[in-house]
């Protein structure tokens, strides 16, 4: 419990420099004026609970979103009434608030969702003709004398137009990973990974790859963590 300074002045000056109470117990005659020219003022996001020995302020205090208006002498029971009635309507409060937090949370994992829309195919130009092919389709990518490549899981290999840099912002790296600067293997074409030399590794793929697929020392830790995510 705070008790506020008796003046319009300074109680303006309080809540301008202090977080705002839940509850504020006002009464209607303050030392310079009346505390309505208070709530114009300082504007207090609290609930109000009026007390005075006048009742002709009680149509005006409502106007003002006041929770209740206790007349002097204040009774026990009013007084204990006012409290609860403070209490309900700040568990309301804080349930919707919870509430809120909940549907904004929603909102930007949808909207995040919305932003992380990954490639579901590919359009291949190939001469007098063009076709799609779909991301699910494709076991691997591997660039090679500057041309990019996708190899189906039917062993076909087929023209990209993208480097591997722009492929990997485009692929979903649940299923995608890159390897090393000529590779980007999907999860289900890696059939085995073989110790190296220096802590390398070779991995071996399917469709079949006619070259030899090496990842660095310093890269094994990541494809080993991305290979054992369990939502993958």
């Amino acid at each position: 419990m705070t008790v506020l300074p008796g003046t319009i002045e300074d109680s303006v000056k309080w809540f301008a420099e202090n977080p705002h109470p839940d509850v504020l117990f006002l009464d209607i005659q303050l030392n310079d004026g009346n505390s309505f020219l208070f709530i114009e003022q300082a504007n207090p996001q609290s609930m109000i609970v009026f007390t005075t020995a006048y009742d002709e302020y009680a149509v005006q205090a409502f106007t003002v979103n006041s929770v209740d208006y206790l007349l002097k002498p204040i009774h026990k029971d009013r007084l204990v009434n006012a409290i609860r009635k403070c209490e309900r309507l700040l568990s309301l409060h804080e349930n919707s608030l919870s509430k809120l937090l909940d549907l904004e949370q929603l909102l930007r994992t949808i909207a995040e969702k919305k932003e992380k829309q990954f490639r579901t195919r590919f359009l291949i130009s190939v001469p007098k003709h063009f076709y799609t092919i779909q991301v699910t389709e494709i076991a691997y990518f591997y660039s090679e004398d500057k041309v990019t490549f996708a190899v189906t899981r039917d062993g076909k290999s087929h023209i990209i137009d993208f480097p591997l840099n722009k492929l990997e912002e485009q692929l979903d790296g649940k299923q995608f990973h890159r390897v090393n600067r000529q590779f980007i293997l999907s999860v289900d074409s890696i059939l085995d990974i073989q110790p190296y030399f220096n802590g390398k590794a070779i991995i071996k793929v399917r469709p079949s790859y006619d070259g030899v697929i090496q990842i660095s020392r310093e890269k094994v830790p990541a494809l080993k963590l991305w290979l054992d995510e369990p939502y993958i």
